[in-house]
């Protein structure tokens, strides 16, 4: 009797400490998810090797993303560049890959150099990168001050421009040339976990499950100095904080429109990307799924942002694609066959989590015009 109950006591004790071993794996692998780090690309593209540089071309390692059409940034420890379409008359080899080199911003590429290909084209702020004058605003937050771009305009429709993850508000630059053009404000938003704004209480991103709360500051602030009506421009969870502004927002009335790009509307599949992205094993993403719901509130009982097309009431554009690896677009497409009346989808191909626009630019500033027109 000693001996079975001492054995059974043995096997109870690794049970447990298995899964307490499971618990704290699952945690920190959400940690890892959720963890901002401002300013800084999204984990999981491949570093690639610079071959050479010369002639406005640059030669990168061949690889699926060094393929994809359009415009990126391309980023490694103090340098920053602009790198444009491949160039299908080069051959180069089996091995790599030319694009047009539009320019370095700084740093300098050498041969050997390691970059990743970056959403993100511009740095700096709108008047160094642009060209465009703006005032640097601080709007009054729940956890404090949120630092903004307000770029001035004409009309008293204003926009306001929500980044997402792995990014910063100088993310959505890439639009604001247009915006400009046909005389539209801009707000470019910085929120909770950016640089210079304050920290989340837990320190841990909510996929805009509580961010909203700083978008709808936002659309304060905006009507307080002469904006009539509001229209959203979100990537990735910043497209999340949208909708969830427009659900929740005492003033969602003056909501005129949404434009979502590359939105996260499953949680689930995005946690299990981010995670394993930053090298969580298979067998753990479930576990990781679970504590994260656990640390944020992301529970699986709650409706995602989105997921209930009976609660739109302005015209939404929706910009995505098949090839995003972190934010799965059959959500979307589901959401604008279920609101056909509401939602436009406007489908880019070969585009990665965030990078609708740099896939095609002449073809997302269409698009952005069709749907702008009717609303200014």
């Amino acid at each position: 009797m000693r001996t079975a109950t001492a054995t059974a006591a043995a096997v109870t004790t690794t049970l447990l400490g298995a899964g307490a071993a499971a618990v704290a794996i699952g945690r920190h692998a959400a940690d890892a998810a959720l963890r901002p780090e401002p300013g800084r690309p999204l984990p999981g593209g491949p570093r690639l090797a610079v071959h050479d540089v010369a002639d406005g071309r640059i030669t990168l390692t061949r690889s699926l993303a060094s393929l994809r059409p359009g415009t990126y940034g391309l980023v490694a420890p103090g340098v920053h560049a602009v790198v444009g379409p491949v160039d299908p008359d080069a051959d180069p080899g089996p091995d790599a890959v030319v694009r047009r080199l539009v320019s370095v911003t700084h740093g300098t590429l050498a041969p050997g150099t390691r970059v990743s290909l970056t959403p993100q084209v511009y740095v700096g702020n709108p008047r160094t990168a642009l060209g465009l004058d703006h005032a640097d605003v601080d709007i009054p937050g729940e956890l404090g001050a949120l630092p903004a771009w307000f770029l001035p305009a004409a009309r008293d429709t204003w926009v306001i421009t929500v980044h997402g993850l792995g990014s910063s508000r100088e993310h959505p630059m890439v639009v604001v040339p247009f915006l400009h053009r046909h005389q539209l404000p801009v707000l470019d938003l910085g929120y909770r976990g950016d640089l210079g704004a304050p920290a989340s209480p837990d320190g841990l991103g909510h996929l805009g499950e509580s961010e909203w709360r700083d978008l709808d500051a936002a659309i304060r602030y905006a009507l307080r100095y002469g904006a009539r009506r509001v229209i959203l421009h979100g990537w990735s969870t910043g497209a999340t904080m949208a909708l969830r502004a427009f659900e929740r927002s005492p003033l969602a009335h003056r909501i005129s429109g949404l434009v979502l790009d590359s939105p996260v509307l499953d949680w689930h599949a995005t946690l299990r990307g981010l995670a394993a992205a930053r090298g969580v094993p298979g067998v753990v993403l479930p576990l990781a799924v679970r504590a994260a719901e656990g640390l944020t509130g992301l529970r699986a009982d709650r409706w995602p942002a989105g997921a209930d097309p009976g609660v739109l009431r302005v015209p939404v554009l929706i910009v995505h694609g098949p090839d995003d690896a972190l934010a799965p677009w059959g959500p979307s497409r589901r959401l604008a066959a279920a609101r056909p009346d509401l939602v436009t989808l406007h489908t880019v191909a070969g585009a990665g989590h965030g990078a609708m626009w740099n896939a095609d630019p002449a073809g997302y500033e269409e698009a952005l015009r069709r749907f702008l027109t009717p609303l200014m």
